[in-house]
């Protein structure tokens, strides 16, 4: 799943006409490398949270054959339903099985086929070194352990796998995901791993323009 259905209140005026899962990075837009990534870790089904002008991102992508899969679009009207409440949502199109979650603006070379699931685990979190904007970082990680107490802290890098288990008592509705985290930290079922290539969230306009710039 891939949330895209956020304003992108910093990323204003851009946003303001074009979502921000549509705005271009390093010549194509930013939603466009996640699908190519997707299918490289043998992805063939795609679900998409739609809010802020969300026919834009359904018009752009259609139904995925560009990439060999099928995508199914999950709407949430007007006011987006936060990451927990759009996930929660989407969950009868995601299935029963452990399922990946990408947030939609960040950029990164991290290759998903390398995330797994440790048995009883309810989630596998990719954390990242912390950006500047972002120093005290979100949780430690500790042999392989999520955690908010000992060790380095890093911050999530909106990549994970999950499984429908971690939304058990939700009721539809907007609600953050951090507390089913937190949740998953109070019964050691959150795992995580630790990713050192690129990364960025593409959360601001001076963001964006650094990581529109060629590589190499």
């Amino acid at each position: 799943m891939i949330l895209a259905a956020g304003r992108g209140e910093r990323l204003r005026p851009l946003t303001d006409t074009t979502p921000k899962p549509l705005l271009t990075v390093r010549g194509k837009p930013l939603i466009e490398w996640h699908l190519e990534a997707l299918a490289r870790a043998g992805v063939r089904e795609a679900v998409i949270n739609l809010s802020w002008l969300g026919a834009q991102i359904r018009a752009a992508l259609g139904d995925g054959a560009r990439w060999g899969m099928r995508i199914h679009y999950s709407e949430e009207g007007a006011v987006a339903l936060e990451t927990g409440g759009g996930i929660f949502r989407a969950l009868p199109r995601l299935g029963p099985e452990p399922f990946l979650i990408v947030n939609g603006d960040v950029f990164t070379d991290f290759d998903l086929a390398q995330l797994h699931l440790r048995e009883g685990d309810h989630a596998q979190l990719v954390l990242v070194p912390n950006p500047p904007q972002h120093p005290a970082g979100d949780f430690a990680l500790e042999a392989g352990r999520v955690g908010e107490g000992a060790g380095e802290r890093l911050t999530y890098a909106g990549i994970g796998l999950y499984v429908p288990a971690l939304f058990a008592g939700c009721v539809d509705g907007r609600f953050p995901l951090l507390p089913l985290l937190r949740r998953a930290i109070a019964g050691r079922r959150l795992g995580g791993q630790r990713h050192d290539g690129q990364w960025s969230d593409v959360g601001t306009l001076e963001r964006l323009r650094q990581v529109d710039r060629p590589a190499g």
